[in-house]
């Protein structure tokens, strides 16, 4: 009986392991997805009354939480009665990436300073009007950051699920349910405390006082204050860079004869004297990059020739 408890012991024990590795490399394979997931549900409540912004911020979590109720189960079954369709199911997903920040450079450079700037001032001056209704606004706010954070979410579990084909199928149910559950407490913790920020360096620079201590906390809050703006840049640019390497890499790992020419350029960039070891790290990120940007393009050009044919 001992040996018998031991023995269970120890599969417990090795199944915990896979769980952990599996985890770990489905995290390291998601990561990428996460920064355009966090800058696109802090842009969501731009617009809102800084009350309000935790209150709607929460109302996306649990969204999203209901997002990945559905999702995960669907990927198990997938898994389960059709294997053979996470392979397509990634590629498309991919190619969404792809689409998605190529759109962005696209708007982000055949529109003009003045015409973005025109859009900011028409949606600043709607929300002043007093006779929208902001609970309305709001609601509408809300009903789009959880679309968005559906097709984040598919993504996500979709590239775990490409992960944890092969393994048992417990296996595949503790690493989905704890990388989607880990995904969406990381991401909305995080997001709550970037659009807070603002507020919190507001009231730290407000801080009354002489001493050494309330020199420093005024000096802190401007600094966050001016920083803010800059950090969701910084991940709105880490975000799209993020869709291009993510989406492409799935893309170049999904079609065979891609995957190998990436592989033989790798094995090129290598060799070269001196400078082999930084090529071939950067080589296939670069690589699964271009191949994204183009992917993104290709995907554009069939989306805009559909919405012209339907007017």
């Amino acid at each position: 009986m001992a040996t018998s408890l031991l023995a269970l012991i120890d599969d417990i024990a090795s199944v915990l392991d896979d769980v952990a590795l599996l985890s770990k490399v489905a995290a390291k394979k998601t990561a990428g997805v996460l920064g355009d997931d966090l800058a696109l549900n802090a842009q969501q409540v731009s617009g809102v009354k800084a009350e309000r912004e935790l209150p709607v911020v929460w109302a996306v979590a649990k969204g999203s939480f209901i997002n990945k109720a559905i999702l995960v189960p669907a990927a198990l079954a997938i898994s389960a009665f059709a294997p053979w369709g996470v392979t397509p199911l990634l590629m498309v997903g991919g190619a969404y990436l792809c689409y998605e920040g190529f759109e962005k450079l696209a708007h982000k450079f055949l529109h003009s300073q003045a015409e973005q700037a025109a859009e900011h001032a028409a949606l600043v001056n709607a929300l002043a009007d007093p006779s929208v209704d902001l609970r309305e606004v709001e609601k509408d706010k809300i009903k789009g950051a959880i679309r968005t954070d559906f097709i984040l979410s598919a993504e996500i579990v979709a590239i775990t699920l490409g992960t944890v084909q092969d393994s048992p199928f417990m296996t595949q149910l503790a690493v989905l349910g704890g990388i989607a559950l880990a995904m969406t407490v990381g991401v909305y913790g995080v997001v709550a405390g970037i659009v807070k920020l603002d507020d919190g360096g507001l009231y730290l620079s407000q801080r009354a006082g002489s001493s050494a201590w309330s020199r420093f906390q005024r000096s802190l809050g401007r600094g966050i204050l001016l920083s803010a703006p800059w950090l969701m840049k910084f991940l709105s640019v880490a975000g799209t860079a993020a869709m291009f390497l993510v989406g492409g890499g799935i893309l170049t790992h999904g079609f065979t004869p891609l995957h190998h020419l990436i592989d033989v350029v790798t094995q090129w960039a290598s060799d070269v004297n001196g400078v082999g070891a930084v090529l071939g790290a950067i080589t296939p990120l670069l690589m699964d990059a271009l191949v994204g940007v183009a992917a993104g393009a290709l995907v554009l050009l069939v989306v805009s020739g559909v919405k012209r044919i339907r007017g």
